[in-house]
């Protein structure tokens, strides 16, 4: 059978026909082979060759497209610094769950397609990072320099201990890829600039302040009138997010909290005792008692100047030294340091710790009387005056007792709080799923609350850490007790989930005193917002404030004078409603504002005072460079959103 099947395969049509099977096969088979043995990536940014705009996406032609990839490897990398740049932004307040959420995975995986997206459009546009750039970039990151000055070995070192760690090549590689992302960013912040007209047209809002007219419009009566039941039905089915039962869990729980702890009374002979073990940390510290002359001498000073200062330095110490004379005014004549230099330079007692370094090495080298040589320390050169010297002495026990007594109690409300925690700990171990056994073996009550709806918590339940444990899919799942939770120094929370009920949508029987109630109140702010559009018309068609005022018996208008925007007055968002109005030239704004009691505010603008740059705290020049950078950052955000839209983005979902 092998004989013939040999004979049937070896003329020149089988041959051709095998040759026309094996091309097919060695593109798409090979190409197969190799798509499904490396890493699917999360997310593929490919764009069709600069010579080809219009090249369909198909294979073979697909094989000229430019492309680049986000691998799994990148993602997780990313998402982890994320995840720790989170937590130590939030601290007690991250909850690990809720990062974990997709919105947060498509956030971070957004940013790197972003990335991506700037380097293919680097990749098209033929932009290459020379290796020059590439080591002034990795010359210039601090981690990797040595007293200012690139270490080598340090870079090395330091590539090691990054995670993942990396090679010289590898990292070098990040560079170049992270360069050729960043032009267009770079590009785009150079090229955004701002004119002054601009600049001094925002200063004039920013910093606008408005004069008012205001007529406050009270409150309207309480609407009683019925409510039909087809409006209740309308008004539920409208507002079905109002009307929902949060999130609870009914607890229990354990305070251990050490200043709450019973310690023993204080034994006066033990404190005694442990007074005369310790009497050398109870010996007041030396003080001496100096004045000083500064000549300060500028950060940056040259060597002309700093030796001018040293000069004149070493002329008043010669002059101090002389016989009668006068330190105090050799002081308040020449000394830079305004805060003694009225009273002659002195500095009062000091003790050591208190001083720069070389001012305080000088001083406590000196004799009473003594004046030093000049001294110099980051503010300038120093001429010093011993004048006293306190020598320190022994505190006796009536003084220290107050802080001895403190100590024995804070040590043993330590131990006894570490006792308690241990043996609850150890009982809950044996028995996880209640923790009265645990609490009575330790002499503490277990406390009960709820339920309690996420975030409504008080006391110790209000904590985020015992908030995210409660609340946890762990606890309410399982019903046991959870780990202590330190909710504080030397305090603790142990808890128990002993009853869940989950966020649900409340029936309109439930919520039907509180439908009437929002609909009474919708209608007494409709009806003071239409009072107050009333009173706005007719001033607007020509009558003035006070006339309206006046004709409905309202009280006079109030002037209120240069209300900056932002303002907290009358009420919160009043001052919005001042600044939303707006009026053609000639004409004077008029606006009005319900508040949520009910009450109207019907105000005219009387006039606008255009902002100046002291009103921003900066000037035109400053200004104009900060809008420049916000154009440049609208631009880049506004280039690459439309680099998005014409390059092809696929993403795997599955994969994040």
């Amino acid at each position: 059978m092998l004989q013939n099947l040999r004979e049937k395969t070896s003329g020149w049509v089988a041959t051709v026909v095998l040759g026309l099977l094996v091309v097919p096969f060695a593109f798409v088979g090979v190409q197969d082979y190799f798509q499904r043995s490396r890493e699917m990536p999360v997310a593929s940014i490919s764009a069709p060759p600069a010579w080809w705009s219009s090249a369909p996406s198909f294979w073979p032609v697909s094989m000229f497209w430019q492309r680049q990839d986000v691998s799994q490897r990148d993602f997780r990398d990313r998402f982890e610094q994320a995840r720790q740049a989170a937590r130590q932004e939030q601290g007690a307040q991250f909850d690990a769950r809720e990062f974990e959420s997709e919105s947060s995975k498509r956030k971070v995986l957004d940013g790197l397609i972003d990335e991506r997206v700037q380097g293919l459009w680097a990749q098209r546009q033929a932009i290459t990072v020379s290796d020059a750039m590439v080591r002034s970039e990795i010359a210039a990151i601090p981690a990797f320099q040595s007293n200012g000055k690139f270490d080598l070995q340090q870079y090395r070192i330091a590539l090691r201990t990054l995670s993942p760690p990396r090679n010289e090549a590898q990292f070098e590689q990040l560079v170049r890829e992270g360069l050729a992302q960043s032009l267009l960013r770079s590009t785009l912040g150079s090229s955004a600039f701002a004119t002054k007209a601009e600049a001094e047209r925002l200063v004039a809002l920013l910093g606008e302040r408005r004069d008012l007219s205001v007529v406050e419009l009270p409150a309207l009566p309480v609407d009683t009138a019925p409510v039909p039941a087809a409006e209740i039905e309308r008004w539920y089915r409208a507002h079905l997010s109002q009307y929902r039962a949060p999130e609870t869990v009914s607890l229990e729980y354990v305070d251990i909290d050490a200043s709450t702890l019973p310690v023993p009374a204080v034994d006066e002979a033990a404190l005694r005792e442990r007074y005369e073990q310790e009497k050398s940390r109870f010996v007041a510290a030396e003080q001496r008692q100096a004045s000083h002359i500064l000549i300060s001498v500028p950060a940056g000073a040259s060597a002309a100047v700093e030796k001018s200062a040293r000069e004149k330095a070493a002329r008043l110490a010669t002059q101090a030294r002389a016989p009668g004379a006068d330190f105090g005014a050799l002081a308040r004549a020449n000394s830079d340091d305004t805060g003694s230099k009225a009273a002659g330079g002195d500095l009062g007692f000091v003790a050591k710790g208190a001083l720069a370094p070389a001012f305080e090495k000088a001083l406590f080298a000196m004799q009473p009387g003594q004046v030093s040589d000049p001294v110099r320390t980051e503010f300038g050169w120093h001429v010093i005056q011993l004048r006293q010297v306190q020598q320190g002495r022994q505190e006796a026990f009536e003084q220290v007792r107050p802080a001895l007594e403190k100590e024995v109690i804070d040590s043993a409300r330590e131990k006894q709080f570490n006792d308690v925690t241990s043996k609850i700990v150890d009982a809950v171990l044996k028995n996880p799923s209640s923790l009265g056994p645990a609490a009575r073996q330790v002499g503490l009550p277990v406390l009960t609350a709820g339920p309690v709806a996420r975030g409504q918590a008080s006391g110790v339940l209000a904590h985020p850490m015992v908030q995210r444990t409660a609340f946890s899919e762990s606890a309410i799942a399982q019903g046991m007790v959870s780990d202590p939770i330190e909710v504080g120094n030397e305090h603790t929370v142990l808890l128990r989930v002993t009853a869940h009920n989950a966020a649900r949508q409340l029936s309109l029987a439930e919520v039907r005193d509180r439908v009437i109630a929002a609909i009474r109140a919708d209608r007494v702010m409709k009806a003071a917002q239409k009072r107050a559009d009333a009173v706005v018309a007719q001033v607007k068609s020509g009558q003035s404030l006070a006339q309206v005022a006046m004709a409905q018996g309202l009280a006079a208008p109030k002037a209120v004078l240069r209300v900056p925007r932002g303002a907290d007055v009358l009420a919160p968002g009043v001052s919005d409603a001042f600044f939303s109005a707006y009026a053609p030239k000639g004409r004077k704004a008029v606006g009005s504002k319900v508040l949520p009691d009910g009450r109207g505010v019907v105000f005219v603008v009387d006039a606008i005072n255009p902002g100046t740059p002291q009103d921003v705290g900066g000037d035109i020049g400053q200004i104009a460079s900060q809008i420049s950078q916000l154009h440049g950052f609208v631009d880049f955000d506004t280039t690459v959103r439309a680099l998005r839209r014409s390059y092809k983005v696929d993403v795997n979902a599955s994969n994040l």
